[in-house]
């Protein structure tokens, strides 16, 4: 089992995250909006000043020979010439580099842990085409290796999602990248909850091998519209339930299928879906209107160059591969210029996410090979448009962005320092900060995390 002296106690954050949807205020239909509420608690730590180095706000801007402070877990400060008090530890970031933590958008870790055997697969509900009344966070293994080798990484935040068997597939959940007893030791305080929606090959691959719905395209959207349809029932029987003052009547029965379903229309939970092809993409923001709901972003999307302005119209972020392609059918047009093709828009949300428990520890070198494809082409592939790939963005389709993604005052201190520039492939995380307190550095074996499946390790006492 993992083992590490820096575990997460059991107690509340003091503050919330507002849901970025168009939430009406009306009460979600059930008991409770989340009976799992988050026990993450920041770890306390003295002052940190990192000082004379490249800074890499996220929100676009450079700052060369620039300090960090951290303070209480927040930015403190970003600037130059920055003072501290005398019991900050004091960081020497010359010919380094500072950028807030990378955010991954998309990720099975915990659900689908290492070691990767058949007991551990538990991302995929395979047993109905519409599964929102599960929870990926209930099946995730706080003791999953990926994660330490992923803060290692650098990432300090994650959305962790059941896989795309389904045409929906249950909620997704936001971690902290900290050690926690349980999932809600890591769970990000506040964070929304999301939906993931699966379009395309994968449901109708599942299903129609079994001889049921979907076996094709059109069952699959005749599923979307079947699910959502009698959620909108559920959620008429609630308001008028709630609006009935003394004469509510008997309270509804509890639907947690059409709970969730009520929570995507309300604006409350974020909505992710896998999807790869333009024609079909732009189906489901049809569906989106036809039913009333936002889609926060689109997930793999490998033509979404195709469709670049549509999504930038409709604020709707993708969240992408840097050169997946062609491993199916729905993946053959993809391209190694479609990140940096979405990004050239105007008020564009591209995201660059792994999908992997290997390509989240290197999602810096992914995002260094759209830079190089983006500047061979003309189009920004500078370092501080890159990092908001990382970090703004995604932070944006989880509905955290308020609270994280980047260098800002009165943020979380979720920090990376690195050796160089990150976008190269010598690149290394030489510490990481989550919310100021550091939980990994190269050069202190202490603050390595260990696991009895990590190869190379020496046993532990």
């Amino acid at each position: 089992m993992r083992k590490s002296s820096l575990i997460a106690t059991v107690a509340m954050l003091s503050f919330s995250i507002a849901a970025s949807g168009k939430s009406t205020g009306n009460p979600s239909p059930g008991p409770a909006t989340d009976p799992y509420p988050s026990t993450y608690q920041r770890i306390s730590s003295a002052p940190v000043l990192i000082r004379n180095a490249t800074v890499l706000t996220g929100t676009g801007e450079r700052i060369d020979n620039a300090d960090v402070l951290m303070r209480d877990g927040k930015i403190a400060a970003v600037g130059k010439n920055l003072d501290a008090s005398g019991n900050t530890t004091v960081v020497d970031g010359t010919g380094k580099w500072v950028t807030p933590g990378i955010i991954d958008a998309h990720s099975h870790l915990g659900v689908y842990p290492s070691p990767g055997v058949s007991a551990h697969e538990d991302g995929n509900e395979l047993t109905n085409p519409a599964t929102p009344n599960v929870w990926a966070e209930h099946s995730v293994w706080p003791q999953d290796q990926g994660f330490a080798t992923a803060l290692a990484g650098g990432v300090t935040s994650l959305l962790v999602l059941p896989g795309s068997g389904n045409l929906i597939g249950g909620r997704g959940v936001v971690l902290k990248n900290v050690y926690g007893r349980a999932y809600q030791d890591m769970k990000f305080p506040g964070a929304p909850h999301s939906i993931k929606m699966a379009c395309g090959e994968n449901p109708k691959r599942v299903y129609g091998s079994k001889g049921s719905s979907p076996s094709t395209r059109m069952g699959n959207v005749a599923g979307y519209r079947a699910a959502f349809i009698d959620a909108k029932g559920y959620m008429k029987t609630w308001d008028k339930y709630n609006a009935g003052g003394k004469e509510k009547g008997e309270e509804p029965t509890q639907d947690l299928r059409l709970e969730t379903l009520a929570g995507v229309m309300r604006g409350d939970i974020q909505v992710q879906i896998h999807c790869y092809r333009a024609d079909e993409m732009m189906l489901m923001i049809d569906l989106a209107k036809e039913f009333n709901f936002k889609i926060a972003s689109f997930h793999h999307a490998v033509e979404a160059y195709k469709i670049a302005q549509p999504l930038a119209e409709n604020n709707i972020c993708a969240s992408m591969w840097a050169d997946w392609w062609g491993f199916k059918m729905e993946a053959l047009d993809g391209i190694q210029e479609n990140i940096a093709m979405v990004d050239r828009k105007k008020n564009s949300c591209a995201i660059v996410h792994s999908d992997s428990s290997e390509g989240i520890q290197r999602l810096n070198q992914e995002a260094a090979k759209v830079t190089a494809r983006a500047s061979a082409l003309g189009m920004n592939g500078s370092p501080e448009n890159a990092m908001r790939w990382l970090s703004l963005n995604p932070a944006k389709a989880l509905g955290i962005d308020k609270v994280t993604g980047t260098l800002e005052e009165g943020k979380m201190a979720d920090v990376v320092l690195w050796n160089g520039t990150p976008f190269s492939v010598y690149a290394k995380a030489e510490k990481v900060y989550v919310d100021g307190a550091l939980l990994f550095d190269i050069n202190n074996k202490k603050l390595q995390p260990t696991s009895d499946f990590m190869l190379g390790q020496g046993a532990n006492p």
